[in-house]
């Protein structure tokens, strides 16, 4: 599994230990994430970790699965589709930029895809 996937497949995880040990594994200790939620970027995997932690409890039974990637020049498009436990869905967009030892150095992300409404 690729560092982005083990990423977004965090966002389910509901244990506090586990999600926190996946999301360190993947991210450099400097790495920065921000979303459409964020109010400012965060800065290293222990930040990332609390506010994806935040998703899980306020979505309990959520996931969130890599459906796509497309890479250029160093910066790989993800698309996300996050599924909540009702069976609802929203797509999201992230572009990240992962090292050379699979580690996410940094990560920003949009809702939707950016396809004409």
């Amino acid at each position: 599994m690729s560092a982005l996937e083990t990423f977004f497949d965090a966002w389910g995880t509901a244990d506090d230990d586990a999600r926190s040990a996946a999301i360190s594994g993947v991210m450099t200790d400097i790495a920065t994430y921000a979303d459409p939620r964020t109010p400012a970027p965060l800065e290293g995997p222990a930040a990332v970790a609390e506010y994806v932690g935040m998703f899980a409890k306020s979505a309990p039974g959520a996931t969130a699965n890599v459906v796509d990637t497309q890479e250029r020049h160093g910066w790989t498009r993800v698309t996300v589709a996050f599924r909540m436990a009702d069976g609802n869905e929203q797509m999201g967009q992230y572009f990240c930029r992962v090292n050379k030892s699979d580690k996410i150095v940094k990560m920003f992300g949009f809702v939707g895809t950016g396809a004409p409404a």
